[in-house]
C-alpha cells in the first residue's frame, strides 16, 4: 500500500468515526470542534482533520465558524421538518423504484433486516435501553434494504446523507415509539413482499410524521 493509500484509508476511518460520533450524539449539537483535542481523541494529523470537516461542512453535520474553527451543526424545529420532507420525498420515489426492479435475493434481505429490527424493538419495548444503538442501526438498515433494489447510487447516496440527519435527531430524544412504530415496520414489510408501492409510499409517509412529532414532543437541546 503506497503512502498516499495509507494515508486516504486513515482519513476515510476518521471520516466515518467522526460522522458516526455526531449521528449518535457522542459530539453534541453546537460543541466546539478543537483540532488538538480531535487530534487526541481520533489519533489523526491536524492536517486530515481539516479536510475531514470540511468535508462534513459540505453534508451539513458540521458549521464552520470562519476564523472561530468549526462546531458540530446545531439543531432546530424547522431543520428537523426540513429534513423530514427530504426524507420522504427521497425515500418514497426510491421505494417505487426498489419494489419494481428489486429481486429474491433483495426480497430476502428485507425480511432478514426486519427479523432483526423486530428483536430489538421487543427489547427495547421491555426496557433494555443497553441494545438502543444497536436498535437505531438496525432500524437504519431495515429502510436502507427496502430501497436498495432501486438501482440508482445517485438516489441512494443522496437518501443516505439525509436518513443520517434525520436519524441525529431520533437519537437526541431517545426516540421509540413501542407497538406504533413497530406496527408501521411490519406494514412496510408486508407492502414491500406484495410490491406495493403505493401503499408503502402512505406508511412511510404516517412513519416519518409519526416520528417527527414524537421528537418534538420529547424535546431536544437547541
Amino acid at each position: 500500500m503506497s503512502r498516499a493509500t495509507e494515508r486516504d484509508s486513515v482519513g476515510d476511518q476518521v471520516y466515518r468515526a467522526i460522522r458516526q460520533d455526531i449521528i449518535f450524539g457522542k459530539l453534541t449539537p453546537g460543541q466546539r470542534l478543537r483540532l488538538e483535542a480531535l487530534r487526541k481523541r481520533y489519533d489523526a494529523s491536524v492536517t486530515t482533520l481539516r479536510e475531514i470537516l470540511s468535508r462534513l461542512t459540505s453534508e451539513g453535520f458540521v458549521t464552520a465558524e470562519g476564523q472561530r474553527g468549526f462546531e458540530v451543526t446545531n439543531v432546530s424545529p424547522t431543520d428537523l421538518n426540513e429534513i423530514a420532507e427530504l426524507r420522504i420525498l427521497l425515500e418514497s420515489h426510491a421505494l417505487a423504484k426498489s419494489f419494481e426492479a428489486g429481486d429474491l435475493d433483495w426480497e430476502v434481505r428485507v425480511v432478514a433486516a426486519h427479523h432483526k429490527l423486530q428483536a430489538l424493538e421487543k427489547r427495547m419495548a421491555a426496557g433494555d435501553e443497553s441494545v438502543r444503538e444497536e436498535w437505531k442501526r438496525s432500524d437504519s438498515e431495515f429502510h436502507h434494504r427496502l430501497i436498495e433494489g432501486c438501482g440508482s447510487r445517485q438516489l441512494l447516496q443522496s437518501h443516505n446523507t439525509i436518513f443520517d440527519k434525520y436519524l441525529r435527531y431520533q437519537m437526541q430524544t431517545l426516540t421509540f415509539r413501542g407497538e406504533i412504530a413497530a406496527s408501521e415496520h411490519r406494514a412496510l414489510l408486508e407492502a414491500a413482499l406484495a410490491r406495493d408501492a403505493r401503499t408503502a409510499v402512505t406508511i412511510l409517509k404516517t412513519h416519518i410524521s409519526n416520528g417527527v412529532k414524537h421528537a418534538e414532543t420529547a424535546g431536544f437541546a437547541v
